[in-house]
């Protein structure tokens, strides 16, 4: 006689008692899966204490915090602005300095950079390139993310080259540079002075266009940025602005990481 895997079992003489049926392997597979499946859903909701861990407002709020500084350090800088010019109406009024002092004092204050300043002026605009771009050149390779975005020293190119070619100001989105700026990127942000940029960047500067559009063509960190806006898509700009009045910087000057010699 032959045994089936439905038949019950018997013993070496044929007499011996009869074994449980055998589970089949797909019982075992489903009560698997189901378990599998309960302890998934326990994790879940353990991690989740009863919260949607697809929308966590905590994954948020360092960004908030960011923004929200930034917004603070604007309106305190608009107020040291406001602050700034009452001082110097009482100055004004009330001066014992000579007319030769109050040019010499001025022409500082105009060095500075914290009085406005008109002039012809020149726009260079930078900004990020599509997120789907590709190679439009031939013997170029795939994009990397780092590829296509701005980093801090495309904008320190263009700042450093505006200089070069005899700018008189240069203000970067809405803040006017001066002697103690730095020009600092944290991922694809801007951080100036305190405050939060997206792209695209705008900088502007006065000065004698030709020369500033000259020192932007010379520059060979510039020169390696556009071989990217060539292939990749990176943004880049430059316009002539005709006559345009930068504002004067409005924030601290103090030193807090610097002290004089001597």
């Amino acid at each position: 006689m032959s045994n089936s895997a439905d038949s019950p079992g018997t013993g070496a003489t044929g007499t011996g008692p009869a074994r449980g049926p055998r589970l089949r392997p797909v019982r075992i597979l489903t009560a698997a899966v189901f378990a599998l499946a309960g302890l998934i859903f326990f994790t879940s909701f353990d991690t989740a204490k009863g919260t949607d861990i697809r929308q966590d407002a905590s994954l948020l709020k360092l960004s908030d915090l960011i923004q929200q500084r930034s917004r603070k350090n604007k309106g305190l800088d608009e107020s040291n602005a406001t602050l700034r010019d009452s001082v110097e109406s009482l100055a004004e009024s009330d001066d014992g300095s000579t007319k030769a002092e109050d040019e010499k004092l001025s022409g500082l204050e105009q060095s500075a950079g914290t009085h406005e300043l008109t002039g012809k002026a020149v726009t260079v605009t930078l900004n990020d390139a599509p997120p789907d771009a590709t190679a439009k050149l031939p013997g170029y390779p795939e994009p990397q993310p780092d590829y296509l975005v701005i980093h801090q020293q495309d904008l320190q190119a263009v700042v450093n080259a505006l200089w070069q070619g005899g700018a008189k100001g240069i203000r970067v989105m809405d803040q006017r540079l001066i002697s103690t700026s730095a020009v600092r990127c944290v991922g694809n942000t801007l951080i100036l002075q305190g405050r939060v940029y997206s792209p695209p960047y705008r900088i502007t500067a006065v000065g004698d266009p030709d020369r500033l559009k000259q020192a932007l063509a010379d520059s060979r960190a510039i020169q390696t940025y556009m071989v990217y806006v060539n292939v990749y898509g990176l943004g880049w700009n430059v316009t002539d602005d005709g006559t345009v009045t930068l504002p004067g910087y409005t924030g601290t000057v103090d030193l807090h990481y610097a002290k004089p010699v001597g």
